[in-house]
C-alpha cells in the first residue's frame, strides 16, 4: 500500500460533460528508491490533473493525465480511457514518467515509476469500490 494523505480534490465542469480533476495527495517516500528520497525527504506533494472528454455515444471517456512532484523536476504525463464493461467499466492508464535533473534525472524517472505505477492503481482500485458501491 502507497498510504498518505489526501490534502484538495477538486471538480471542475459538469462531469455530464467534459471536466476537470485536481487531486493534491501527500506522499510518504519511505518506500521510494533511496535516490529519490535525497531530494525529497519524509513526504512529497503530488499534484495530478485530469482533464476528461466528454462521454461518447457508448459512455466512454478519454483523459489527458499530469502528475507534478512538489518542486521537483519530475513528471508524469499520459492518457486514461474509462470503457464500459459488462460488468461494470475499465480504466487503463498509459504514462510516462520524466525527470530533468542533469546527470540522474532518468535513474531518478526509473526508480520512481513503480511507485507512481503503485499510487495510480491504488486510485483505480478506490474509484472501482466507489463504482460499485453505486
Amino acid at each position: 500500500m502507497v498510504g498518505g494523505k489526501l490534502k484538495s480534490f477538486e471538480v471542475s465542469g459538469d462531469t455530464a460533460n467534459a471536466f476537470t480533476l485536481t487531486t493534491v495527495r501527500t506522499l510518504p517516500t519511505d518506500r521510494a528508491p533511496e535516490i529519490a528520497r535525497k531530494f525529497v525527504g519524509q513526504s512529497v506533494e503530488v499534484t495530478q490533473v485530469e482533464s476528461w472528454s466528454a462521454p461518447a455515444a457508448d459512455g466512454s471517456r478519454d483523459a489527458t493525465l499530469k502528475l507534478t512532484v512538489g518542486s521537483l523536476p519530475v513528471s508524469v504525463a499520459g492518457t486514461e480511457s474509462l470503457r464500459p464493461t459488462a460488468a461494470g467499466a475499465t480504466l487503463g492508464v498509459e504514462a510516462t514518467v520524466s525527470s530533468s535533473i542533469p546527470f540522474v534525472g532518468g535513474k531518478i524517472a526509473s526508480a520512481a515509476e513503480p511507485f507512481i505505477s503503485k499510487a495510480l492503481k491504488l486510485q483505480g482500485a478506490k474509484v472501482t469500490s466507489w463504482i460499485e458501491r453505486g
